[in-house]
């Protein structure tokens, strides 16, 4: 970690960041727009002045449309090699990466610091997060509506809104989170007005 308790920068992300961007058509200003962060954020982790943190690598990845190990990973590294990344409360390791034809899984080891909560931003929609706790008790799932979980309970939850993470009890908690990225977002369908129900009837 750096002194600013951040992950230490591994100059690929940068790399990374800038291939996906360039590939999407995408300013900088545009994907800080999208990502909801400031555009010298996205300069300073391309040009690696920037340290990440885990909400702003979130935030990116989603506003990339893509699994966050796509960030924080070369394709075809083993997941051993991606660096733990830090949020406010949340230090992420990333395990491993299973890919099927219809989705990528992401799975986590996740150490929840006690004393603050974290509030990861939403993921594209069809995302889904599952969470089996290891050690303490947990609340996190939507930001909205939380759920607590305690070591050898499981939470699911869908990750399309803000969640959160907290460790309760005054103690660090751990857990295994496993994330479900779909490749082919699903497409919000329209309404269709009476009249246009009315003419197709």
């Amino acid at each position: 970690m750096g002194a600013d308790g951040t992950s230490r920068f591994d100059p690929a992300i940068g790399r990374r960041l800038r291939g996906l961007r360039e590939a999407r058509g995408l300013s900088l200003s545009e994907l800080a727009r999208r990502a909801g962060v400031g555009k010298a954020t996205v300069s300073g982790l391309e040009h690696g002045t920037r340290n990440p943190t885990l909400e702003t690598m979130y935030a990116i990845a989603a506003a990339l449309s893509v699994p966050m190990s796509a960030l924080t990973l070369d394709p075809g590294a083993p997941a051993g090699a991606a660096s733990p990344v830090r949020g406010a409360a949340v230090v992420s390791t990333l395990l491993e990466v299973f890919r099927e034809p219809g989705a990528t899984y992401e799975m986590f080891r996740l150490r929840i610091l006690p004393g603050v909560e974290q509030t990861s931003p939403a993921h594209p929609p069809g995302v889904t997060e599952h969470l089996s706790v290891i050690r303490g008790t947990i609340r996190t799932g939507p930001a909205a509506a939380p759920l607590t979980a305690a070591a050898g309970e499981h939470l699911s939850w869908a990750a399309d809104a803000p969640h959160v993470y907290a460790a309760l009890g005054g103690d660090e908690a751990q857990a295994i989170l496993l994330i479900r990225t779909p490749h082919d977002p699903p497409t919000p369908t329209r309404r269709r007005s009476a009249g246009e129900q009315a003419a197709q009837a």
